[in-house]
């Protein structure tokens, strides 16, 4: 027996529903991601780092074209950083979040600049300071050296007494890194070593130690850029 045929193409769109199927979702109805508290709080922290690292670029290319003040870019910058890591402190947002590459490509995110910024972990008015005023001249102001030495021995001091974890060398890493650059904007020997254990830190745990054969190097780096230093400061 021959099928008869069809008298038009069959396509996607020629499916007719059948009146034994009924609607069971409510358009009207808001559809909610979570069930528990917990995954609300959890979703709002997910969606609080996306928005951190969206404007964190967006900041970025704002400094890149001077439009705002350095000053407003780091305090705007250190904010961003600081609510970014206290968001992933948290040890269930820190491992839905996994990494920031991961998190990047579920959410299909690039942000280059706000990646390199949150790699290093300082503004870029910390890593690469600007020309000091030039009414302060070739003398640095005793106090500002005397500050950045400090912080030096504090540092120094606290990896031979064992201190090697991460969340108490970054703060002593950045204070140095600060008082540095207010001393004087010009590089010395080494220096490019603060800012490199700074990155290295910044990639750790909170809780991460150095191994002993990084701490070693830690200090001999540290020593190394504290000697580059005071040289600087006896150049005329």
């Amino acid at each position: 027996m021959s099928r008869r045929q069809l008298a038009y193409a069959p396509t996607p769109y020629s499916y007719t529903p059948t009146s034994n199927l009924s609607a069971t979702i409510n358009l009207d109805e808001e559809v909610k991601l979570s069930t528990t508290s917990a995954e609300r709080d959890l979703y709002e922290s997910l969606a609080e780092v996306y928005s951190i690292i969206v404007t964190l670029d967006a900041l970025e290319r704002a400094y890149l074209k001077d439009s705002v003040t350095d000053a407003e870019y780091t305090e705007t910058c250190n904010r961003l950083l600081k609510q970014y890591k206290s968001n992933l402190s948290d040890e269930t947002v820190s491992k839905a979040f996994v990494d920031l590459e991961t998190f990047k490509g579920a959410w299909d995110i690039e942000c280059p600049r706000a990646t390199e910024r949150l790699r290093v972990g300082l503004p870029a008015t910390v890593e690469h300071p600007s020309a000091r005023p030039a009414t302060q001249g070739s003398e640095a102001n005793a106090t500002l050296v005397v500050a950045a030495t400090e912080n030096f021995i504090t540092l120094l001091d606290a990896i031979k007494v064992g201190m090697v974890e991460k969340d108490l060398l970054h703060p002593l890493l950045v204070d140095i890194i600060q008082a540095v650059n207010e001393v004087s904007d010009k590089d010395f020997d080494n220096k490019g070593k603060i800012v490199e254990w700074l990155i290295t830190l910044n990639q750790m745990r909170a809780a991460e130690k150095l191994t002993e054969d990084q701490a070693r190097e830690f200090s001999f780096d540290m020593n190394q850029a504290y000697n580059g230093f005071k040289t600087t400061l006896t150049r005329k």
